[in-house]
């Protein structure tokens, strides 16, 4: 068995992980009162940075306790010499999928905190451990290698202003250590074992799952792999894109050459055709593998026609080659 790191160990590891965004960013950490969050908070405010440090703590309000504790990350953060924000989710709560509902708010209300203070990156908490469950419940749900991928240590939340996880490959074990070496009281979240939520039930499967051979270790090397993976093909699809694209002001593809690329390039090739088309967000593999697979490809093949509606967008292969995509035309109403 590893020996635990030493406290100096541990404060050195969460120094190399936090300053490339200490010396340059202009920060907004979010802080739930949590061991991870708290831990981010001090060791931030301890190495001091560029530009002054924001807090911010997210008040669900669906817990009684919620604004409590939001308001003891406050007075941690003046401790700190930190300026601390309390944002609020008001209005109705779904009665389902109450934590991908949550989780959405959160980073809405992160990224207009953020604009408002000037703020152009917003640090969390997240974990090693966090990673491997999020890994393996996308695992389950039949994610390909973008979902597979994990969350990512940056994304972008809005132009000019980025979400980092500078911890993701720090254990939680460290940080519950660093918050108890520098006597750092966290709040608990009694949903991180309430098994009405996937993730806890997962949680609690961990040790069982590592002991067969399917550790955390594991599903992070499994993360770093897709999403080494996913960003080539992802790379390739976009030069795919541009190349084959006929003008500038419309997603017009040639079509012939696609039917040239795997299924794979292909997938994503028409994901960003209906991005750039206005289909939205994020689209369910499975429904693209449909339209891809099943309908574009063989028609490809053929030298048919074929259309197709996704997301809003109308995909129009025609006899002469072309791919188009555009808005749908509104329905009928039956008369």
């Amino acid at each position: 068995m590893n020996a635990a790191p030493s406290s100096d160990g541990i404060d050195a590891t969460l120094a190399v992980a936090l300053m490339p965004y200490l010396r340059s960013s202009r920060l907004l950490i979010a802080v739930s009162g949590g061991p991870d969050s708290t831990a981010l908070m001090h060791a931030a405010a301890r190495l001091g940075s560029a530009h002054p440090i924001q807090v911010a703590t997210v008040d669900h309000r669906l817990r009684a306790e919620g604004g409590d504790e939001a308001r003891s990350v406050g007075l941690t953060a003046r401790a700190l010499g930190l300026s601390h924000h309390i944002l609020t989710w008001d209005g109705d709560k779904p009665s389902r999928g109450i934590q991908a509902a949550a989780r959405h708010a959160r980073y809405t209300l992160l990224a207009e905190c953020a604009g408002r203070v000037g703020a152009d990156t917003i640090l969390t908490g997240h974990t090693a451990d966090d990673q491997a469950e999020t890994v393996l419940m996308r695992l389950l749900a039949g994610s390909g290698p973008g979902g597979l991928a994990g969350m990512r240590r940056e994304r972008d939340l809005a132009p000019g202003m980025r979400l980092a996880r500078p911890f993701l490959d720090i254990p939680k074990a460290d940080l519950v250590a660093y918050c108890a070496a520098h006597g750092l009281v966290s709040a608990r979240d009694p949903s991180n074992v309430d098994e009405r939520f996937a993730r806890a039930r997962l949680r609690r499967l961990m040790p069982d799952l590592a002991a067969e051979g399917l550790s955390p270790e594991r599903l992070r090397r499994l993360a770093a792999r897709m999403a080494r993976d996913e960003d080539a093909l992802r790379d390739a699809a976009c030069a795919a894109f541009t190349a084959l694209r006929i003008t500038a002001d419309a997603v017009v593809l040639d079509a012939p050459p696609l039917a040239a690329l795997p299924d794979a390039i292909l997938i994503r090739v028409v994901g960003l055709a209906l991005h750039e088309a206005g289909g939205g967000g994020a689209i369910r593999l499975e429904r693209l593998e449909r339209l891809v697979v099943d309908g574009l490809r063989p028609a490809l093949v053929a030298g048919t026609a074929m259309r197709r509606t996704l997301r809003g967008i109308l995909v129009d292969l025609n006899a002469e080659g072309v791919l188009s995509l555009r808005t749908a035309p509104p329905r009928r109403s039956p008369s």
